[in-house]
């Protein structure tokens, strides 16, 4: 029996009252209501409502250093660190440090690093969201309230086992040599509610997994189709809509190397969804609001008591106003920057002559400091331009490919360098490193969104999905304390089948797993 399910259960019949610090805001307030909270849509939307609270939330996923644990930005944050293109100048205070100097993966057996981290929020948020799911044949309510109600259900567990797979596992497609690796394990998969009967399951291998990310993605967009109708909407974009469940689905579709249905859900998002790729006044506002048209998803942080203090995304990104991004400054790869025409807008986002911290990070920013306050951002309507350019130079099947990924770049590049011109650009070279140029339309594509999303996405999504190396070296902006720490511990980022950044599965798993054992854990 898994003790992270055990938990999970204790939450969810034990702390069903309406504590805005809780994982799930049910109310009424006693331990038998969940059934009756989940009969209809109309009070089921407050257990989703709950979910997303706990995404941006810190301090219930680890027993400690809970400064570092604030929920989906903290994850992008420290995928951001383990890549190439964020580089900490320092430890600072600490945080994020093991993650950016691979010191996490022997930290398995404690309860206050990455890997318990990571893994138990994800599985606490699939928990709940099949609850929401299990009632769905029976929840009352309009066609449309249900819908709305349950596709964000099942757009949440797509996401869910689509970040499991990514820090526990391998990429499952190689394209830059065809490699498969459909046949390793991956995550347990859990479709139902848990009990205090659910036996832990098996690691699942890649295919089962992403085989139930498709399903699911798939089946949120049918069910947020029919959900826009709903009186439930408030068209809070903390909530997942049907075109975040497109962006969800592209991302899983570019690790699988389905550039067709990656690039379907990325141009749907770009035609219809309403959203306006950001102005140069949009790029440097701090990146802070949910309210720019370019933004598609992120956490609303409204007022001073749902801010994390220190423990919060600005906390460790603002440099200007001290807290940890002083003392733990983020600076951009000095070969990334230099990708930059001197007419690029974006160069702004960083600082290379700052006297402490050259090529520092001033994209992000406190929309009030004083308060703690800014919103998180988890998705923008240029991801899904530099996805669905990508996805159509790589497809074999749609007409005109080459020149629609060059318009499509010439469009979101418009508002950001005057000079930039995709036109005199093609192939598909990419390098064995990410710092090993080649010159092609795809490492050009690749570039800017390196550059756009800086800080947002988690950079190592893509690295390991694209079958790249990572080459850190003292000249691009790494410290001498980073490096010599991997090379104490044998650390080599250059091959592309590396599992340095495959996580480590908990302790507390395989303990109480019956079906998880020594020999399952990741190398």
């Amino acid at each position: 029996m898994k003790k992270i399910f055990y938990s999970i259960i204790s939450f969810v019949t034990l702390t069903m009252g309406s504590c805005s610090q809780s994982m799930l805001e049910f109310s009424p307030t006693d331990s038998g209501s969940a059934e009756e909270l989940l009969k209809a849509a109309s009070t089921a939307v407050t257990s989703v409502n709950g979910v997303y609270r706990s995404m941006w939330t810190a301090g219930w996923s680890t027993t400690g250093n809970t400064h570092q644990c604030f929920g989906i930005a903290a994850y992008n944050l420290a995928l951001d660190v383990m890549a190439d293109d964020l580089i900490m100048q320092s430890q600072g205070n600490g945080w994020f440090w093991h993650d950016h100097t691979y010191n996490m993966k022997s930290n398995y057996t404690s309860s206050i690093f990455r890997s318990y981290d990571v893994w138990y929020a994800n599985y606490r948020w699939i928990s709940n969201v099949n609850y929401i799911i299990d009632a769905a044949p029976a929840m009352e309510g309009s066609q449309a309230d249900v819908a709305y109600v349950v596709g964000q259900a099942y757009a949440i567990r797509a996401l869910c086992y689509l970040n499991l797979a990514t820090w526990f596992s391998r990429a499952p497609y190689d394209p830059m040599n065809g490699r498969q690796r459909w046949t390793e394990a991956c995550v347990p998969v859990y479709t139902t509610g848990t009990s205090i009967d659910t036996g832990g399951q098996p690691r699942a291998t890649l295919q089962q997994v992403y085989g139930l990310i498709d399903e699911d993605i798939d089946k949120a967009i049918g069910y947020l189709e029919t959900g826009r109708e709903s009186s439930l909407s408030t068209g809070n974009k903390s909530h997942i809509t049907l075109y975040v469940a497109l962006g969800i689905k592209s991302r899983a579709c570019l690790v699988e190397g389905d550039w067709d249905g990656a690039y379907a859900a990325a141009k749907r998002v770009i035609d219809e969804g309403g959203y306006a790729v950001g102005t140069k006044s949009d790029l440097m506002g701090g990146m802070n609001s949910l309210n720019s048209s370019n933004v598609m998803w992120g956490a609303g942080i409204q007022v001073a008591d749902q801010a994390g203090g220190y423990a919060s995304f600005f906390a460790h990104m603002d440099n200007q106003d001290g807290q940890y991004a002083k003392s733990a400054a983020k600076v951009i790869n000095k070969q990334l920057y230099n990708r930059m025409n001197p007419t690029d807008v974006r160069r702004d986002w960083w600082d290379p002559n700052d006297k402490d911290a050259p090529y520092v990070g001033r994209k992000f920013a406190f929309s009030n400091v004083a308060s703690w306050l800014g919103d998180y951002i988890y998705m923008r309507v240029e991801e899904m331009y530099f996805t669905a350019a990508e996805a159509a130079l790589r497809s074999e099947n749609l007409p005109n490919n080459v020149q629609v990924a060059r318009d499509l770049m010439n469009t979101v590049m418009a508002e950001r360098d005057t000079r930039y011109n995709a036109n005199n650009r093609s192939g598909l070279n990419l390098g064995a490193t990410t710092t090993t140029w080649t010159g092609s339309l795809l490492e050009d594509i690749l570039i800017q969104r390196r550059i756009e999303l800086w800080g947002e996405y988690g950079r190592l999504f893509d690295v390991r999905r694209l079958g790249q190396g990572i080459d850190r070296r003292a000249d691009d902006g790494f410290s001498e304390e980073c490096l010599s720490g991997m090379s104490r511990r044998n650390v080599d980022l250059t091959k592309a089948d590396t599992y340095d950044w495959v996580m480590t599965i908990p302790q507390d798993e395989i303990n109480a797993n019956p079906n998880i054992n020594e020999e399952d854990q990741n190398p």
